[in-house]
């Protein structure tokens, strides 16, 4: 008989790693129960998915609400978690990723009014689907504005095409 320990293929994650992966999904599911109802309408969750967050919400029992939100985390498993994810953290006004997007939005917003074509230019460069025409007019609009110190409304008119088209 040889001196051959057994050792076992190790195929895939640990059973530790699988443990913390579905922690992980139940706290997204979480998440998506305690969201406020504007905001979960706005994410493209699976029909089965919404279903199960709505009739969590609905459940009073904590042990059933626990089953339930263990079951989301089931459901999440075959659903698109890196773009529920991204969707959450955007509608989350205090996470860093949503800060990072509204600086950059600003940032872009702020180039264009100051910078004219040339930061036109630059933004369609990175977002060709843009309309240049109407930045013009926007830029153009927003800088007068500036100048006779009235009500940004054409700031916040080209605030909002960035993020129309940014997103």
């Amino acid at each position: 008989m040889s001196d051959q320990r057994y050792q076992p293929e190790v195929e895939g994650p640990s059973r530790s790693q699988l443990k913390r992966d579905h922690q992980k999904l139940q706290q997204l599911g979480q998440q998506l129960v305690a969201m406020p109802e504007n905001h979960l309408q706005k994410l493209d969750l699976e029909e089965s998915l919404k279903t199960a967050v709505y009739e969590a919400r609905r459940l009073k029992s904590s042990d059933a609400k626990r089953r339930q939100i263990q079951y989301i985390g089931k459901l999440l498993r075959t659903a698109d978690l890196a773009q529920i994810e991204i969707s959450v953290d955007r509608l989350d006004h205090q996470s860093r990723r949503y800060r990072q997007h509204f600086a950059l939005l600003e940032q872009w917003r702020q180039q264009i009014i100051d910078g004219g074509n040339t930061a036109i230019d630059a933004f369609m460069q990175q977002y060709p689907q843009a309309d240049r025409q109407q930045l013009r007019n926007l830029q153009r609009q927003a800088g007068r504005e500036l100048r006779l110190k009235k009500s940004p409304a054409a700031s916040r008119k080209l605030f909002n095409y960035l993020k129309k088209l940014i997103e």
